[in-house]
């Protein structure tokens, strides 16, 4: 990677095609070094972290082009991806960094008021092993020896991918506690934990994105009025409910059924 410190494309792809050639006259013959692609703009984030805009052709961009972050893992929810990568097509081709603030504030705002799909919330993990072989409790596998007590015929096996959700808990509860199969969570209308989504899944990379645009990126992404509502459930103490508490909904309008 070479910066040229040029205002355009084309001047770039010049100067990288002319570099090319005036150092492959250094080699021994057959070593030759080729241009490939100018990245304009470039978001470098850490070694093997960046994204950007590539270029082969200086009329068009080819592609948005990222490594080792968030919209290629596999290990975070699809909110995360789709946080991510729109917080990216915003700086990078709508040059909008304002824009991409804002969808954030509104991202987590919606989190936190449980106005989020559930769907997108599920994180999933590999069973490589059986839980007695971890060395560590991890939440996906405490979950399946969970399920297969339910019902082992449905439970997820060695060498499956384990989907879950992390739902409201009594307060010191941990996250490999709390960890429930979505479609359990859908039929005994457990609450999700806004929270947990917000501090281990979508800041840190949030962060790793904005904090060499803005000037304090935590202050202004993670504080203010965006994240002062939230939606908050009780959770009560004994069994599957010391984690969450179950509450009756209307069939019609779904809403909640308050006893006096």
């Amino acid at each position: 990677m070479v910066q040229f410190g040029v205002s355009t494309v084309e001047v770039a792809m010049n100067l990288g095609r002319e570099a090319a050639d005036f150092i492959s006259g250094t080699f021994t013959k057959p070593i030759k070094l080729e241009f490939e692609k100018v990245y304009y703009p470039y978001l470098l984030i850490s070694k093997k972290r960046y994204a950007g805009l590539l270029w082969t052709n200086p009329n068009k961009f080819d592609k948005m082009d990222t490594k080792g972050i968030e919209t290629v893992r596999r290990d975070n929810c699809l909110l995360v991806k789709n946080l991510v990568t729109e917080c990216l097509h915003k700086i990078l081709i709508d040059r909008n960094i304002p824009g991409a603030v804002q969808y954030v504030k509104n991202t987590i705002s919606d989190l936190l008021m449980n106005r989020m799909d559930l769907s997108l919330l599920v994180i999933t993990k590999g069973l490589t092993k059986t839980g007695d072989d971890y060395e560590v409790k991890a939440a996906h596998v405490e979950l399946a020896e969970r399920m297969r007590k339910r019902d082992a015929a449905t439970a997820p096996n060695v060498g499956d991918r384990v989907p879950y959700v992390i739902i409201k808990a009594a307060k010191g509860a941990k996250a490999y506690e709390r960890s429930e199969d979505p479609i359990y969570v859908l039929e005994n209308n457990i609450p999700i934990d806004p929270q947990y989504y917000l501090e281990n899944q979508i800041s840190k990379p949030l962060l790793r994105i904005f904090e060499p645009i803005l000037k304090n990126a935590s202050k202004e992404l993670l504080q203010g009025s965006h994240t002062r509502s939230i939606s908050i459930s009780t959770p009560s103490n004994s069994g599957i409910m010391k984690f969450a508490k179950k509450q009756l909904s209307c069939i019609g309008c779904k809403a909640l059924i308050r006893y006096k």
